[in-house]
């Protein structure tokens, strides 16, 4: 992999429009901080079906904090390599399985930040179904937010939290947001959408996404819910300047 160009929160935060409610917003690709974390930071992880809001959820905690107080970990980009697989092969792969994701490198990556390390967070590329081979700088931060589907599915990644958010949105919103990225964002048909859907994200969101809510500390219902989010972000600084006062 090359070596990681650091994107700064405020050039990115800057990047992102205000998005009407089923709009599709571009990923979540703003990292900052400081090398030096004392206390250890707040580990919040964000989890939730595909289009439920999570990206939502993690943008308005950049807003609240600021971009030198917030890394920003996104689990979609540690799906496996496999750049030993075909492309054919690589395409009927199953993406909403938990099997699906390197969860060695992500509980790595996390662990490091708390420990106030730098690290070189993977790319994957969703119009080739493979990590590609550049790599973004992500720097520690007093507060660190995990997002994913799976965000709160591995025992190691939950026990390095601090605040555990499931982003409850109903399954038609959630499709709804889901064709429009992957039409959007990946280049796909609807006919290979829905029938993915069917497939795999129908299935899999029952079989282990929907469980993970029992992990949850906090359950945001109707997807992300402002008032919920600034009562938790409020709640969050509360609990920084105590540690920064002790």
């Amino acid at each position: 992999m090359s070596a990681g160009n650091a994107i700064s929160g405020r050039m990115a935060a800057n990047r992102l429009p205000q998005q009407p409610a089923l709009s599709v917003p571009p990923p979540l690709r703003y990292h900052s901080g400081m090398n030096q974390i004392s206390p250890p930071p707040f580990v919040i992880g964000v989890a939730g079906g595909s289009g439920s809001g999570k990206s939502t959820v993690s943008r308005q905690v950049l807003a609240s904090f600021g971009d030198d107080m917030v890394s920003v970990v996104m689990q979609d980009d540690y799906y496996r390599d496999q750049s030993d697989l075909s492309p054919e092969v690589r395409r009927k792969q199953n993406y909403d399985h938990p099997d699906a994701f390197d969860w060695p490198l992500l509980v790595q990556h996390v662990q490091a930040l708390r420990n106030g390390e730098t690290i070189e967070m993977p790319v994957y590329d969703f119009t080739i179904d493979n990590r590609s081979n550049k790599t973004i700088t992500v720097v520690p931060a007093p507060v660190i937010v995990i997002e994913g589907l799976f965000a709160l599915y591995d025992a190691d990644l939950r026990n390095m939290m601090s605040l555990k958010i499931f982003v409850d949105t109903a399954p038609d919103v959630r499709f709804i947001r889901r064709m429009q990225r992957d039409i959007t964002d990946r280049g796909r048909s609807v006919e290979s959408i829905v029938g993915q859907y069917l497939d795999t994200v129908r299935p899999m969101h029952k079989q282990f996404i929907e469980p993970t809510k029992r992990h949850a500390d906090v359950i945001l219902p109707h997807g992300a819910n402002y008032p919920a989010v600034d009562v938790i972000t409020t709640k969050v600084a509360s609990v920084l300047g105590k540690s920064n006062r002790a």
